[in-house]
């Protein structure tokens, strides 16, 4: 097994079509598909169903796909430190992030931690909860930028920022005429929420507030990141929540960002790390996210 070929199943099954991954791994179609055979000969297992109509991912690939993400991380990861060490960097900062978490924030601390210490380096993974903690646990991460609190045993979390959220409306919606809109008045809406597979704490975040308004309310739909709430709102699909420094700016003519009237409903980050001992470098670091404000 090569690394390359844990490369081609990946992109298989994110894509469920050899054509599309193909395309995407910029080779042709007949090697990928030689690859993959290759692969599920050397693991003696059947990771994909195919028919002329579809691929279908097994539950062995399903398995096996968290795995390769692993390998492939640890194999960045690797390359990273290599590099940044080249450059003369002493110490380095591995950082996960939730897709969620408030960017205009993140780019401050990064920026403060680049201008304060120059020999610090910082290297972000975008991961699920779940590949944070297991991330922490390894040692392939240092800390972890999450919404959820829950990160089990040997884990310490800690609440770091919070945000205000401002409601993402259709263009066309009634309530996209008012200046300011109620979350009573949201939360009566179909809602488009972020996905639970994707963000777990965002999720949970969310359905804490809107459930403490609406206690049955419609879940329409659920979206994977911004870009995909945004398009299923400006659809018609129902009523979306972000992080309102996030989207303030956006300009777009599917969708309105409305502001909450009164105490608008908030997001709240959590830093995750490992129990005991911190290193210097994890310390001015925590230091710096604590400031940010």
């Amino acid at each position: 097994m090569e690394l390359r070929h844990l490369r081609y199943f990946i992109a298989v099954a994110e894509e469920l079509h050899f054509a599309r991954a193909a395309e995407r791994l910029h080779m042709e179609q007949s090697p990928l598909s030689r690859a993959i055979k290759e692969l599920e000969s050397d693991l003696d297992v059947k990771l994909f169903e195919r028919t002329t109509r579809s691929t279908r991912i097994t539950w062995a690939g399903k398995v096996f796909l968290d795995e390769a993400r692993h390998v492939l991380s640890a194999v960045e990861e690797a390359r990273t430190c290599a590099k940044t060490a080249a450059r003369g960097h002493l110490d380095l900062v591995r950082v996960g992030l939730s897709h969620s978490i408030a960017q205009l924030r993140l780019a401050n601390l990064f920026a403060q931690c680049r201008e304060d210490v120059p020999s610090l380096g910082v290297r972000i993974f975008e991961l699920p909860l779940a590949q944070q903690v297991r991330g922490l646990r390894d040692g392939l991460l240092d800390v972890g930028f999450t919404m959820s609190p829950q990160a089990g045993e040997s884990m310490v979390s800690e609440a770091i920022w919070t945000d205000p959220l401002a409601a993402i409306v259709p263009a066309n919606h009634p309530l996209a005429a008012k200046r300011r809109i109620t979350l009573a008045e949201a939360v009566r809406e179909p809602l488009v929420l972020c996905h639970p597979a994707v963000d777990a704490g965002c999720h949970a975040q969310t359905e804490a507030f809107v459930r403490s308004v609406n206690s049955n309310p419609v879940i329409a739909d659920h979206a994977a990141s911004l870009g995909v709430m945004m398009t299923l709102v400006g659809a018609g699909h129902g009523i979306g929540f972000a992080v309102e420094t996030e989207v303030q700016t956006i300009q777009r003519s599917d969708v309105a960002i409305r502001p909450f009237a009164g105490a608008p409903p908030a997001f709240t980050t959590y830093i995750l790390r490992p129990a005991g001992e911190l290193s210097g470098s994890l310390v001015s670091f925590l230091d710096r996210a604590r400031s940010i404000s």
